[in-house]
């Protein structure tokens, strides 16, 4: 009890202390007020009433009051209203939940055909079943290869499906990009693959005008790489190898052009006729529907999606010839596509063409290429994933130049003949078919042997033609909201009507802002995610943009007067 009380005391002793220092400061803050002098704060003296227009001034006054008022009351019933509408949006969630979890199986069966509707035309059994059409329909095919690797983009189910479709079906092979290896080696290349089927050598055009655009826009300049020509060659061969064709037959011809992803059958096409008439991109798998072009009145081109790669070929093949989801963060398989790459490639080479010094694996490597290109993330960390994405999208694009050597001895494979070799060269003049070849490979600049980095290549790539052999993944489609309705616009795009013009009249809302906006360099979307070999991947990835008016909305109700 004694220690208790001995405590009260202290406590009390400190509390004392404690007011007796506040009593002081607020004696002292009281002295420098007088000191300082006390300064009151002014009245509105209002207006004089010997001031003309007394009345008039304060009825002016008395109105603003009331606008303000009135604005505020506004931005009120406005909020309410905004709330009302989300919580009845919530409301009908609530319950579009509920009776979905009341129906069970049946609900969820139902969503699941609907997502599969929706998404068909992404799908891989869609592009097989496109590139079916194709091959059905078309009477001459044009098989699309890199000339930096031409075996690599061949693909044998696709051969075997035309030279044993029967009638009168021929396969023509189209070697594209053929400024991007050496001379000598693109002339090996023409002398192998031609004693299989005819092989027309081409480089299509980079730049071509889009007639949907108008000519304001047309007339801008744009950053342009000039040290690479814009021009188109092997154009009038190939034409003038489908003429003598369409003379021999008598009849209008439809061709088709086939071939894997990136190595530029739209590009083609485009060249051919003069004008964008199908879409182009760095991405893979642009093309997803099949999209006829009337090149004259005899022929008629039709524009196939990319062959599916089978997951049982190699890496390499699945790095650069699969189409890959880029936005995907998982970036595993990209980075088995790239260690792939520089497994086949000559490792003195790749260091003198990116001017790196020497790396014992990939992902040394890929560090210090981000390190020089300047792509680092928080507390300078090289960013290897994006940086493995811009390498292998710069390997299957158009930016890196590298070659393979052809086979020293010509071996057919099982369902090519003699027989077959010859039905396929039969209607077509072979002699000025190398006289254009020669011509086109005359009137090109090539990079010399030292720039080009030597190729191994892996071989002919499986490719899946047949639908039924398609295994889709069933949970990429299970986080997709069922509730939401596509509109599918199956549009057949015949270009031979030049007249036909699409205007787009839109009336569009520009909102001016006195902040001044920094450039940035945003690194490049096109980076490309490798398939797995055990695993099917979806070939398209689905990106949700919003539209124009949600991004540069503006809130009216946060701006007060």
């Amino acid at each position: 009890a004694e220690l208790k009380k001995a405590s009260k005391r202290l406590t009390c002793h400190k509390r004392y202390k404690i007011q007796k220092k506040i009593r002081e400061h607020h004696r002292k803050v009281r002295k420098e007020a007088k000191k300082r002098g006390r300064k009151k704060p002014k009245k509105d003296p209002g207006v004089p009433s010997a001031a003309p227009f007394k009345e008039e001034l304060l009825r002016e006054a008395e109105q603003r009051k009331q606008r303000l008022e009135e604005l505020k009351q506004k931005q009120k019933l406005s909020r309410q209203k905004e709330h009302e509408k989300r919580r009845k949006l919530e409301a009908k969630k609530n319950a579009a939940k509920i009776k979905e979890n009341a129906e069970g199986k049946e609900s969820s069966g139902k969503s699941k055909t609907k997502t599969k509707k929706l998404l068909d035309k992404n799908s891989k059994t869609s592009f097989c079943r496109e590139l079916k059409k194709v091959i059905e329909a078309s009477d001459v095919v044009l098989e699309v290869l890199d000339a930096r690797d031409p075996m690599g983009c061949r693909c044998p189910q696709l051969e075997q499906a035309v030279t044993c479709s029967g009638g009168d079906k021929k396969l023509v092979l189209v070697l594209n990009k053929i400024d991007l290896v050496p001379k000598e080696n693109l002339e090996k290349w023409l002398n192998y693959l031609k004693k299989e089927f005819p092989t027309v050598a081409f480089k299509s055009a980079t730049l071509t005008k889009d007639r949907t655009m108008p000519d304001q826009v047309t007339k801008r300049r744009a950053r342009v790489d000039l040290s690479r020509t814009t021009e188109c060659f092997g154009s009038k061969c190939l034409l003038k190898l489908l003429q003598e064709h369409v003379k021999s037959q008598n009849r209008p011809i439809q061709v088709g052009v086939v071939g894997f992803p990136n190595v530029g059958k739209s590009s083609i096409i485009n060249s051919l006729k003069g004008i964008r008439a199908c879409n182009v991109g760095v991405a893979r798998g642009v093309t997803k529907s099949v999209q006829i072009v009337h090149i004259d009145k005899q022929t008629k081109i039709l524009d196939s999606p990319s062959i599916i790669a089978d997951p049982s070929n190699s890496a390499l093949a699945l790095a650069l010839r699969s189409i890959i989801d880029t936005e995907e963060p998982d970036s595993a398989d990209v980075l088995e596509g790239i260690d792939a790459i520089l497994n086949h490639c000559s490792k003195q080479q790749v260091m003198m063409r990116y001017t790196i010094p020497d790396f014992r694996d990939t992902e040394e490597f890929l560090a210090l290429l981000a390190q020089k290109r300047g792509m680092l993330k928080k507390g300078g960390v090289p960013d290897i994933e994006n940086m493995a994405k811009l390498l292998l999208c710069d390997w299957t694009g158009a930016k890196i130049s590298y070659h393979s050597q052809p086979p020293e001895s010509q071996i057919l494979p099982p369902y090519l003949t003699e027989d077959k070799i010859a039905e396929m060269q039969g209607s077509f003049n072979l002699k000025s078919l190398e006289e254009g070849n020669n011509t086109t490979v005359q009137a090109l600049k090539y990079p010399s042997p030292a720039n080009s980095i030597i190729f191994q290549s892996a071989g002919m790539s499986n490719g899946i033609i047949e639908e039924n052999n398609v295994i889709e993944k069933a949970s990429e489609w299970e986080n997709l909201e069922t509730s939401k309705e596509e509109e599918e616009d199956f549009t057949e795009s015949d270009d031979d009507q030049d007249d036909v013009e699409e205007e787009n009249d839109e009336s569009k809302v520009q909102v001016t802002r006195k902040a001044k906006l920094g450039k940035q360099q945003t690194c490049p979307a096109n980076s490309d995610k490798q398939i797995a070999e055990s695993k099917h991947s979806n070939p398209l990835s689905l990106s949700l943009d919003k539209t124009a008016a949600e991004d540069d909305a503006y809130d009216f109700n946060t701006d007060y007067v």
